[in-house]
């Protein structure tokens, strides 16, 4: 009896473990296989994203580079299109930021460049073959100006890094990323409305408070400029960045994976390859959050006529772009100030709140050009009519945000937003 029963348990353990190796061979089967779809569909969805151009160096670069092996850095570009806005190529930029990537310690310095920054944009060659000349206006005027190329040039220009490679994504995908992930948690700062995708006046409401956004609700507090200004703007499009990344690696969206690479691959447009976009891996498994460190350049309300720019201070200027050469482990160039180690490792807030409401209205003497203005920026005309001028000044402000967003630049001179009388007015509470 006691033989039996030895005989017995040993033929039912035998069976559990078949049983329990057999379950991890599933397991580990559907694992592969998940993942092996995962594989083709992040190759396919860079397919499509991909833009047929082939990597070209940079300028301001010595050699060739490897994203798999060495720093790079990455333009982003969030284009507003709409079937009333225009399309992706004829838009503006409506969030510009620029992003770094260091292989040693996996980290990436994030910085976002205010739409209304006052730049030299440079000379530059339409599609047609037209030389056209460059001159200073708003950032955001490049890309309608010259594409994607221009914006590369005008960016790395102002910042005076190599941008190796660019990302082109309209506010499509960033919706669908965001309701694919059923929502990312945010604090909102302040109850507001704002119009929607579709341009439909005040369709979102938000009240004050952590909350789960959607992908409009999303879009609305990355687009709104009514209670702050373009800097924090630019701040918040940055935390909506980070809380997108940190959902993004969070357990529950593994499953999702596929899906956010189909909703990312039709609304985007890049110059990586796949095999280069691999290298962004060693950054997402380097623990449950992505380190990035948000910057942002100081600066001040300029009017020099009736339009309005974001005045770069010089100092803060130079400072971001020491941190973010030396971030890419290239030449930190001396523009004749003294920074401390601390600051340049970029971990400080570059916000600059006394800034914001510095307003310079009268026009600047030409021997007198303000600091940091760019030198050939031609102040633009006085509206002849006043009562029009009023009478703009007190438009609603969606209003005068979907006439900017329809009007484009005039490319011989910086006067366009002067002279369709829809340049935005830095009042109180006012959208600029």
């Amino acid at each position: 009896m006691p033989n039996s029963r030895q005989t017995k348990k040993k033929r039912v353990l035998k069976k559990r473990y078949k049983t329990l190796i057999a379950l991890l061979i599933i397991i580990a089967l559907a694992v592969g296989g998940y993942f092996a779809y995962l594989y083709v569909q992040a190759k396919q969805s860079a397919n499509e994203a991909h833009d047929g151009s082939e990597y070209t160096r940079s300028d301001l670069r010595d050699q060739d580079i490897d994203p798999k092996l060495d720093n790079f850095s990455m333009l982003l570009m969030g284009i507003d299109s709409s079937e009333t806005r225009g399309s992706d190529d004829e838009a503006r930029t409506d969030a510009l930021m620029v992003a770094t990537f260091n292989k040693e310690d996996k980290s990436v310095k994030l910085l976002s460049i205010p739409r209304d920054s006052l730049v030299d944009i440079p000379d530059y060659t339409t599609e047609d073959g037209e030389e056209k000349e460059g001159y200073a206006t708003k950032i955001n005027h490049a890309h309608a100006m010259g594409g994607v190329d221009l914006t590369v040039d005008t960016v790395e220009d102002t910042l005076d890094i190599p941008i190796d490679y660019y990302a082109r994504v309209n506010f499509d995908a960033f919706m669908d990323v965001i309701d694919v992930l059923d929502g990312i948690d945010f604090d909102v700062p302040y109850d507001f409305s704002e119009q929607d995708s579709t341009d439909k006046a005040d369709a979102i409401e938000l009240q004050k408070g952590e909350q789960t956004l959607d992908g409009e609700e999303a879009l609305a507090l990355a687009r709104t400029r009514k209670m702050d200004s373009d800097m924090e703007r630019g701040k918040r499009q940055q935390e909506i960045i980070q809380a997108i990344a940190d959902k993004t690696l969070s357990a529950k969206s593994v499953l999702k994976y596929g899906d956010l690479m189909k909703a990312v691959g039709s609304n985007m447009k890049t110059n990586m390859e796949f095999n280069d976009m691999k290298s962004f891996f060693g950054y997402l498994t380097k623990g449950t959050n992505i380190d990035i460190d948000a910057l942002n350049i100081d600066g001040t309300d300029y009017m020099p006529t009736n339009a309005y720019y974001w005045k770069l201070d010089e100092r803060s200027l130079a400072l971001t772009s020491n941190i973010l050469q030396k971030h890419l482990d290239i030449e930190v160039k001396d523009y004749g100030y003294d920074f401390s180690d601390d600051e340049l490792k970029g971990k400080t807030d570059g916000g600059n709140e006394e800034g914001k409401s510095e307003i310079e209205q009268e026009d600047p003497e030409p021997d007198q050009q303000p600091e940091n203005q760019p030198e050939n920026l031609e102040p633009e005309e006085p509206q002849e009519d006043n009562g029009q001028q009023q009478e703009q000044e007190e438009q609603p402000q969606e209003e005068q945000e979907q006439q900017e967003q329809q009007e484009q630049p005039q490319e011989e001179q910086p006067q366009e937003d002067n002279q369709q009388g829809q340049e935005e007015q830095p009042q109180e509470n006012q959208e600029y």
